[in-house]
């Protein structure tokens, strides 16, 4: 039996049908400038289709998400999990058959591509057993699969767009039908939208884009200015799923909206007697509290992290008596306790050198010491060493520090975590344990911080082809185990 999915109306007022048997076969490429109902045609196509099959939407701008309330959807915040996380739960969306929203909207472009390339992936590589037929609905794949390279990491790119390809070429075997919407068809990668057999192209105005389009749907040159002028909410279609000679089709209604609507004409506030603005506008703020040597009143509303710290350090030292001046080994076990303690705390990745090194005073004039053992410059240093593992002035590190003074301070700390491990022939530390180490939680700047020490010469990286990478200080002699 045939299961036809209901997308509205052709030019002759009949209704027009997507074959969904068909369209699990062949695949979907959705076209249109932004304002062209795009979004609305792919929530009228899900809304249609729930229910007859199971339904995955990697949503880069959090839309879909209110299908979940009417449909049953599973909605998924990508900025809440881990990337590890994000591929084994598409391993079991594919083994339980849930249609699933996966909102990318708390991202970056480089974290939407690196987990959508994680999830495709997870999806791509279920079981054998677990290949149940499903629609892959991608929103703006041009982002996924762009035509060039952009500003985020070429392995990024190039793991996004493996991914969708994998999604187009190959994933019909695996009962993955590929349904992909973009603005601009001149930015979406040609080997991508290549593979779909069906296409609604919705209104476009550049003359580059209007000429694919024309091309995909067999259309001469001089027939595509009629791309140009279709209205709001109907698309040319053309594929074995849908007609064998292009049609205009003007999408039906939908029952659920998008969190993000567009934007309509609204009355402006009445206007205010002359002044009367300019006074609403720069009227002065609160007034700030005061951190006074008695009495801390709590943080002021308006205060920078930095003033307010300095203020507590000043105030620290007005009320602590005067101490006897601490031994030298007791400075040294003061100074390496309070390193280990803020390396310790989860918080300050986060936090900026100067009110860490605010922090590390107060601690060691509360731990007796009458003034900081270490200026700024020394402190960023022994921090970098803290996060790495090193807390005191081992003569055992020198040669490793003695190889890292080219590099700048702040890049000490993930040295040391890799020629720790590489002296106990431990595992190779992860991207994400040199993140922490490099107060960071950018996975795109530890590749380039590893591709910089590495152009200094202090290390060389090998990955072997089971993908396990292994770091060597060939100065020093020392190779981590392979991870």
């Amino acid at each position: 039996m045939t299961v036809r999915v209901d997308m509205g109306l052709d030019g002759g007022g009949s209704p027009a049908f997507i074959d969904l048997e068909e369209l699990l076969a062949t695949r979907l490429l959705v076209q249109g400038n932004s304002g062209s109902g795009k979004s609305h045609l792919l929530r009228r196509l899900l809304e249609q289709s729930a229910g007859q099959v199971q339904q995955v939407v990697i949503d880069p701008e959090g839309d879909f998400v209110t299908l979940s309330t009417r449909y049953g959807h599973v909605a998924v915040e990508a900025s809440e999990l881990h990337e590890k996380d994000i591929a084994r739960l598409a391993g079991r969306i594919r083994e339980h058959r849930a249609s699933v929203v996966l909102s990318l909207e708390g991202l970056e472009a480089e974290g939407q591509m690196r987990c959508a390339a994680a999830f495709l992936s997870g999806l791509f590589e279920a079981p054998r057993e677990h290949w149940y037929p499903a629609l892959v609905v991608v929103d703006e794949a041009q982002l996924f699969a762009p035509a060039g390279g952009g500003e985020v990491a070429e392995d990024v790119r190039r793991a996004s767009l493996g991914a969708m390809t994998n999604l187009m070429c190959r994933g019909r075997k695996r009962g993955l039908a590929g349904i992909i919407a973009t603005q601009r068809l001149a930015k979406l990668a040609k080997n991508v939208a290549a593979e779909a057999s069906n296409f609604l192209m919705g209104r476009t105005f550049l003359d580059i884009d209007m000429a694919r389009a024309a091309d995909l749907l067999g259309m001469e040159r001089r027939q595509a200015e009629a791309i140009r002028d279709l209205p709001r909410g109907t698309f040319l279609a053309l594929g074995p799923a849908v007609s064998r000679r292009p049609v205009a089709v003007a999408i039906g209604a939908v029952e659920t909206q998008a969190r993000s609507m567009s934007p309509k004409l609204m009355p402006l506030p009445t206007a205010t007697a002359e002044g009367e603005m300019q006074g609403l506008l720069f009227a002065p703020g609160e007034v700030e509290a005061t951190v006074t040597p008695d009495l801390i009143r709590g943080p002021p509303a308006n205060l920078r992290s930095e003033s307010l710290v300095e203020q507590l350090a000043a105030s620290v030292s007005r009320q602590t008596p005067a101490q006897p001046d601490k031994t030298a080994e007791e400075t040294t076990h003061i100074v390496a306790d309070v390193l280990h303690a803020l390396a310790a705390d989860p918080d300050s990745g986060g936090r900026s050198g100067s009110v860490l090194f605010q922090d590390f005073t107060i601690r060691c004039r509360m731990a007796g010491l009458s003034r900081s053992p270490l200026d700024l410059a020394a402190f960023t240093r022994r921090m970098s060493m803290a996060r790495a593992g090193v807390f005191d002035e081992d003569p055992s590190w020198g040669a490793a520090l003695e190889a890292a003074n080219d590099l700048p301070d702040d890049m000490l700390g993930p040295f040391l975590l890799l020629a720790r491990a590489a002296r106990e022939r431990l595992p190779c530390p992860s991207d994400e344990e040199i993140a922490a180490s490099y107060g960071t939680a950018s996975l795109g700047r530890v590749r380039r911080l590893l591709t910089y020490i590495e152009t200094r010469e202090l290390i060389v990286t090998r990955v072997d082809l089971s993908g396990k990478r292994s770091i060597a200080i060939p100065r020093l002699g020392w190779t981590t185990a392979a991870a």
